[in-house]
């Protein structure tokens, strides 16, 4: 069958892409929003093996979240409190400090979910295990690498004073 709307995509048709930098973290993913052309809501489809999380603890100050599981289960870290998320089970996520987040598989078999943002920039992410702090600008975190203007990582208490460097 021949689409006549160019904003579909069937994830059948999209390749999975491998992410993961640390021995806790990795995941294969989707990014079904940006393949069917969104602008401003964000949507991919995740797969993340058992013991293992897609991302670090974060939280963003601008963006919204939602995390709905599709297969498998794991922990959801939401704040200080540990939740249990199973199939079924749709997560709010609010850009907000006591919403810092991080979801594990912490059972045997793949944990399989789609997460829906937001796709605000600037966007400012705070990551606390870390005490880092990354800063978006030109696309969102989620979003096309290629259009972002500028992106960096940066140690939260590596403060500067306002008027340093400046003449």
């Amino acid at each position: 069958m021949e689409r006549q709307v160019n904003n579909v995509v069937n994830q059948d048709e999209l390749p999975w892409v491998e992410d993961g930098h640390a021995p806790g973290f990795h995941s294969l993913r989707k990014q079904l929003g940006a393949a069917a052309g969104s602008r401003k809501l964000g949507c991919s489809l995740y797969e993340v093996a058992p013991g293992k999380s897609a991302w670090p603890a974060h939280y963003h100050t601008a963006n919204e979240e939602a995390i709905y599981i599709l297969e498998g289960s794991g922990t959801l870290r939401h704040g200080t409190r540990s939740v249990p998320v199973a199939r079924g089970d749709y997560v709010a996520l609010l850009p907000a400090a006591d919403c810092a987040h991080r979801l594990t598989n912490t059972s045997s078999t793949v944990l399989r979910y789609l997460c829906v943002s937001t796709m605000i920039e600037p966007e400012v992410t705070i990551y606390p295990d870390s005490n880092k702090v990354g800063i978006f600008v030109g696309a969102a975190p989620g979003g096309p690498k290629q259009k972002r203007t500028f992106a960096k990582s940066l140690r939260a208490d590596a403060e500067v004073n306002y008027w340093e460097g400046e003449k």
